[in-house]
């Protein structure tokens, strides 16, 4: 496992549970807007955190902490990542996974194997416009359906999420994500924040609040929908 970052706890990255969360090193994304970008561009393998470091605290916190949350870049694309699931699995926690959805064998067999809890699923944009949003060609479209497919079985618990950015997504957008993703039981969108170490342009920014709201209803047309950190 290449793990680059730790967080000990975290009251957010899991909904309803006290967890920590692993970052993994690398992506096969461009998103412009990402807020990782050092998980993308700047891996150090030599500053990575070993497993048996994660092992061995989640062994000190149990019965204080109940989840692990596995995100990136895309923890999908480390080779020994069921491996390290089932070595967490075994200590009794619950595994929360973030993914882009472009490996859904490896999404799939994780869910049939019972190694995952919930699965946080982002949607870069509508289908057309995940190119240039996520920075990928459109030969990988097909894996990004058929992981939302394995999703919308409701075998997991699960959620879709779209990082909204004035400068790639407009209301018409977010109305065709919805149609797509159709059924689920719930979709967030999280207003773009820059974190200072954003892969793409500097210019970036969240649409104002009376947009992001008005792609909110718009999206409930369809699916449940709500503005993650706004009240």
């Amino acid at each position: 496992m290449n793990i680059q970052g730790f967080q000990k706890m975290t009251l957010l990255d899991y909904p309803q549970r006290v967890a920590c969360t692993v970052f993994t090193g690398g992506c096969n994304f461009r998103c412009p807007f990402c807020h990782n970008a050092s998980l993308v561009t700047d891996i150090n393998l030599k500053s990575a955190f070993s497993e048996d470091e994660i092992l061995d605290f989640l062994k000190k916190r149990q019965g204080v902490l109940d989840g692990v949350c596995i995100t990136g870049g895309e923890p999908l694309l480390q080779p020994d990542i069921k491996q390290f699931i089932i070595k967490i699995k075994s200590l009794g926690y619950k595994v929360k996974l973030d993914t882009n959805g472009s490996f859904p064998e490896k999404l799939k067999e994780l869910i049939d194997e019972k190694l995952i809890d919930y699965v946080a699923m982002d949607i870069k944009n509508a289908k057309e416009k995940y190119p240039i949003t996520a920075g990928i060609t459109k030969d990988i479209m097909p894996s990004i359906e058929k992981s939302v497919k394995i999703l919308l079985e409701n075998r997991v618990e699960y959620e879709f999420r779209t990082t909204v950015t004035a400068q790639h997504h407009t209301v018409e957008d977010i109305e065709n994500i919805a149609k797509w993703i159709n059924g689920a039981k719930k979709y967030f969108l999280q207003g773009f924040v820059d974190s200072g170490e954003i892969l793409g342009e500097d210019s970036l920014s969240a649409p104002d609040e009376k947009e992001l709201k008005d792609m909110e209803k718009t999206a409930n047309n369809y699916i449940l929908t709500h503005i993650r950190g706004v009240k």
